[in-house]
């Protein structure tokens, strides 16, 4: 969950001492603030087990928040011992305050039956519930679900409807998948135009070398079946489009 601390500015330092000063009076806010600067090693030290111990001080107040982030400390067994079913106990505390990405988390442990029994028609439910509050991988792993019937019908339209929430968020594989749709002409009339566009925008977007090398592969591939013009057409699609927000 968290990266190494890198570039640690005054500012950071600053921050630290601030939400030291609100943690050790007990405001939970702070107290789970503090847990991610040491998780992160931005300001201080990366310390796992004292980010975890912030994080517990904050969960045990009712933060959801922190609630969540010791969920993830569990799951990733970080600053303590990896713990599945310790992890679903505080995303759930997290989750049923209306928390998003402690219901997104729920759904991936119910997916995967991690800490509680394999359950797709649950994992759908919460990964709805995050879905709605905007959470751009709640909305992916939404459109998979629909993709694959696991727990739902399965539905290609509701699929792609999911998907493009997320690709116009920028998420790169749901803007790979939306291409893919467009291209294959699954869940939405078949248009190469916009399988090239998404295909180009997931390209440009993602970080990751596979997901990059697979939609450009794609795109080139479309551009033999398509006129110059619509190849213009596509590129300048792609190069307008903006993401927009949750």
């Amino acid at each position: 969950m968290y990266a190494n601390g890198q570039g640690v500015t005054q500012d950071d330092v600053a921050a630290v001492n601030w939400y030291r000063k609100a943690a050790e009076q007990g405001f939970a806010a702070g107290q789970n603030n503090l847990g991610a600067m040491y998780g992160r090693g931005r300001g201080v030290p990366q310390d796992y087990a004292t980010a975890a111990s912030w994080f517990r001080e904050a969960a045990e107040q009712g933060d959801a928040f922190g609630q969540n982030n010791l969920g993830t400390m569990y799951g990733m067994g970080q600053g303590m011992p990896q713990d599945d079913a310790a992890a679903v106990i505080w995303y759930r505390k997290a989750a049923e305050q209306g928390n998003a990405n402690a219901q997104n988390n729920l759904c991936a442990m119910y997916g995967r039956g991690q800490g509680v029994p394999q359950d797709y028609a649950v994992a759908a439910s919460w990964c709805r519930k995050a879905a709605e509050q905007g959470v751009a991988s709640a909305q992916f792993n939404l459109g998979g679900i629909y993709y694959n019937g696991q727990g739902v019908p399965k539905d290609y339209v509701a699929a792609v409807s999911w998907y493009r929430k997320a690709a116009e968020q920028g998420y790169a594989r749901a803007q790979f998948n939306v291409g893919a749709a467009y291209g294959n002409g699954q869940g939405v009339p078949r248009d190469y135009v916009l399988a090239y566009q998404w295909f180009s925008v997931a390209a440009s977007t993602t970080t990751d070398a596979n997901t990059r090398d697979m939609a450009s592969t794609n795109r080139d591939a479309l551009s033999a079946r398509m006129t110059p013009a619509q190849v213009a057409e596509a590129q300048k699609l792609a190069s307008e489009w903006k993401p927009s927000e949750p």
